[in-house]
């Protein structure tokens, strides 16, 4: 089946978008961090989260798992100096080029409607993701922003039968599932380690994240009916096989710490 599909899988890191958030609170005056820290602390006491509303999160990093007939690869779009005009310009140049099913997690709820707002900043070609047809209404089924569409799975929801109160995080899932866990970074940490110019490390994070997605949807195929289990091994013999050959320290560390069963 996945070598008759293009796959895709991502994930998003973002930071504070400090210029709009020192605009929109009127936080003038005030240095880059202290910015972050100001409008950090006014949204635990507004929700209890760390989280920043979606169009005042500036993505920083693009993780990706693409699947593409016999080839498996994982990478961060573009490079640590890349923007974020140029990482929403490489997003959606995949999409453009692969036309492929899009996978997830929290992608319905996080991901995608960061993308959508922050892609308003810049004048980007994303004709295949905002498909219509003829008549201006949405084709279902070439659009990737319809909810519950075909061509994106987000497993955070699928897995929770689209229930908030019983969505488990990543990390959780993939330990039982016998993936490694990511250290887990928080919306500050990222932060600070874009302070500290150690985007690498971001994107190492939000790779390990996409393998292990990756690898949950892998499960979540054979649950269905949709992979066979000798199919199942070829995939994971795949992934292996990228991971071995990497010289990246935390691909090679990620391919010691995953346990099959």
């Amino acid at each position: 089946m996945l070598s008759t599909m293009n796959v895709f899988v991502f994930k998003i890191q973002t930071v504070p978008d400090i210029d709009s958030c020192r605009r929109l609170y009127d936080l003038h005056g005030l240095a880059d961090d202290d910015v972050a820290k100001a409008v950090f602390h006014k949204r635990r006491q507004q929700t209890n989260t760390e989280v920043l509303p979606h169009h005042l999160q500036k993505i920083v990093s693009i993780s990706a798992v693409l699947r593409n007939r016999d080839q498996f690869r994982v990478w961060s779009l573009g490079d640590v100096e890349s923007d974020e005009e140029e990482l929403l310009r490489r997003f959606f140049s995949g999409i453009e080029r692969y036309s492929p099913h899009l996978v997830s997690w929290t992608g319905s709820q996080l991901d995608l409607p960061i993308i959508h707002y922050r892609s308003l900043l810049y004048l980007l070609n994303a004709e295949q993701y905002w498909k219509l047809d003829d008549k201006g209404s949405v084709n279902q089924k070439d659009d990737y922003s319809v909810r519950y569409d075909r061509r994106h799975t987000d497993l955070s929801q699928v897995l929770s039968g689209y229930l908030p109160v019983v969505e488990i995080p990543l990390d959780e899932v993939a330990g039982l599932c016998g993936c490694p866990e990511n250290d887990g970074i928080s919306s500050i940490g990222v932060w600070d380690n874009f302070l500290e110019g150690n985007m690498q490390l971001v994107r190492n994070g939000g790779e390990t994240d996409v393998l292990n997605t990756y690898l949950i949807y892998l499960r979540l195929l054979c649950n269905k009916g949709q992979l066979d289990s000798e199919s199942y091994q070829q995939e994971c013999k795949l992934v292996r096989n990228e991971l071995k050959s990497s010289s990246a320290e935390h691909l090679q560390a990620f391919n010691n710490a995953w346990v099959e069963f």
